[in-house]
């Protein structure tokens, strides 16, 4: 856990007498998980590869044995699911190249003018979203599990109590949280392999309570994918 403050830098109380606190991001599940002593338990399972995703997507493929084939054919030490973009400041993580290395680059963190960048035929220069569905070698992990991660700064909506001792619930972000990324493992990774898959038929987030990504939008994607409610 981490402490969230306001925009000044000041730390927030959630109730009175305790401060405000937030999970430190996906970025820390693999040293969770060594620390809970569960790598010894896929050795013992002669597991090779994880497959982490995340889980507001109802669409998404677990262990999808296409995905896993390719990378694993391909001799990759990780692999990303992505799909293409459907605008240039859609709320999404790009993956990317930095420095020869793979590399992804969250939303908040791109100018507009990188958002908005054309390749030569047009299209978007960074248009592959990540859909936060990895795939990573075991012992590849375990050789980057004491690195140090990135730490990110993120604007969220943080309730707190304010001076008169009463709970405020903010409508807009007033303040930042402190998380750690999965998306700074993929960096540590000599190679990471692009695997697009088809929008419609793997990507149904719900982040909102109406509208695009919202609850509606996933039961229709849902059943036009023969799922019924």
């Amino acid at each position: 856990m981490a402490c969230a403050v306001d925009y000044n830098g000041k730390l927030l109380l959630e109730e009175k007498g305790r401060l405000a606190t937030s999970p430190n991001g996906n970025g820390g599940w693999f040293t969770s998980m060594v620390k809970a002593g569960l790598d010894k338990d896929l050795h013992q399972k002669n597991i090779k590869w994880i497959n982490i995703f995340a889980v507001d997507n109802v669409l998404q493929r677990i262990a999808d044995p296409a995905f896993i084939g390719a990378t694993i054919h391909g001799n990759y030490q990780s692999a990303s699911k992505v799909v293409r973009k459907v605008e240039p400041m859609e709320k999404m993580g790009l993956l990317c190249l930095e420095d020869g290395k793979p590399s992804i680059v969250e939303y908040y963190e791109m100018s507009k003018e990188m958002a908005e960048a054309r390749a030569p035929d047009g299209s978007l220069e960074y248009k592959y979203g990540v859909i936060l569905n990895y795939l990573f070698a075991l012992d590849k992990l375990e050789d980057i599990v004491n690195n140090q991660l990135t730490v990110h700064v993120v604007e969220k909506k943080i309730p707190f109590i304010d001076e008169n001792g009463q709970l405020v619930s903010p409508t807009q972000p007033n303040g930042y949280k402190f998380e750690l990324l999965v998306l700074d493992m993929i960096h540590m990774m000599e190679n990471n392999l692009a695997y697009e898959v088809v929008r419609e038929k793997e990507f149904a987030p719900i982040k909102n309570l109406h509208g695009v990504d919202s609850v509606g939008s996933a039961r229709e994607l849902l059943m036009g994918n023969g799922v019924r409610l």
